[in-house]
């Protein structure tokens, strides 16, 4: 089987930002009074004022991070124009269209209470109500009152601080310790050119690679930047990024052999499962496939006798691979798919009944 390889990732990422919305105000009514040469008696002809604009979040395809966000903090939609004389109504403001990446979550700063999953591309919602025009005094006329020299001032357009977090929607993370070869196997098995090296953290931010597979099928691969012990709680760069596992189908936990690690990759292995326990439960829940990294570097017998071990001290079976020289990629690959397709069959299986 042989992969298609297709490219989807930026070299700038952001994937939080606060912001503040405020729908337009809405615009005065209008105290006007009739003067024309052959009416005379006239009377009020004062116009309503224009509703504000609204605030609108829409999902669009094009755009996979929240950077242009990042640089301007406050999104305010146009005011309604005031009324005038003979009963014309002032125009409405113009709505605010913002678009945001497929999977950002919409909070409210001060409560932070989720308001909006935004997962679907073409979803919109209004996010801050412009405020309703004030009507002119043409509407205070009455039998009793011919002559009302009140109007309504416009309301204020709806405000609001706002939390935005983008959760990559992916099918497969990669996750393990820094240098565990979650970058290379991304390379391997997309277009994606994460920078890689023989040093800890060469990855600083999230990507993503789209990997095609025989009979048109693909799937989205993201490369979780390293996580390290207290991860979930600031250390390292994997508090910034764990979010990201939230959403995807599979993990594929990579394990370092090499015999330069600090670790045995069976400590390295409990340390990042207890990471993601302590981040979110229903992470550890997640579909895992454990592959071990770098058996390039072990003779034959020393490897065979690695991986039963890491097999007795995990309690799961291992997938032995080479980043370097190949060794078991295409296998890994197939068991990806079909670890894809067992999830499938099984969410299908829920959905109905």
């Amino acid at each position: 089987m042989r992969p298609l390889f297709f490219l989807i990732f930026k070299n700038m990422f952001a994937d939080e930002a606060v912001i503040f919305v405020k729908g337009g105000n809405g615009g005065n009514g209008c105290v006007s009074f009739r003067r024309e040469k052959y009416v005379p008696h006239g009377g009020p002809d004062g116009g309503n004022g224009g509703k504000g604009g609204d605030v609108i979040f829409s999902v669009s395809g094009k755009i996979d991070t929240l950077l242009d966000l990042t640089s301007r903090v406050k999104h305010i939609a146009e005011n309604g124009a005031h009324g005038k004389g003979s009963t014309k109504r002032g125009r409405d403001g113009k709505d605010l269209i913002i678009d945001l990446p497929r999977g950002t979550i919409v909070k409210d700063k001060e409560s932070g209470r989720v308001l909006k999953d935004m997962s679907t591309v073409d979803k919109s919602i209004v996010i801050a109500r412009g405020g309703r025009g004030g009507r002119g005094n043409k509407y205070f006329a009455s039998s009793i009152n011919q002559v009302p020299r009140q109007a309504e001032k416009g309301k204020q357009g709806e405000e609001r601080w706002l939390i935005l977090e983008l959760k990559l929607l992916a099918d497969v993370g990669l996750i393990g310790m820094p240098n565990a070869g979650k970058s290379t196997l991304l390379s391997r098995l997309s277009a994606a050119r994460p920078k890689i090296a023989d040093y800890p953290f060469t990855t600083l931010q999230p990507q993503l690679g789209i990997v095609e597979v025989e009979n048109y099928r693909r799937f989205v691969m993201a490369d979780i930047p390293g996580l390290i012990e207290g991860a979930h709680r600031g250390i390292g760069l994997g508090d910034e990024f764990l979010r990201h596992i939230e959403r995807t189908k599979l993990l594929v936990h990579i394990l370092d052999v090499s015999p330069l690690s600090t670790l045995k990759p069976w400590d390295a292995y409990f340390i990042i499962r207890n990471e993601l326990k302590l981040y979110n439960p229903k992470l550890t829940e997640k579909k895992e496939i454990v592959i071990v990294n770098k058996m390039d570097l072990l003779d034959t017998e020393a490897g065979n006798e690695c991986i039963q071990t890491i097999e007795e001290k995990i309690s799961k079976p291992v997938c032995p691979v080479s980043m370097v020289t190949g060794r078991n990629i295409v296998t890994l690959l197939s068991k990806i798919v079909s670890t894809l397709d067992e999830i499938q069959t099984k969410s299908c299986e829920f959905l109905c009944g």
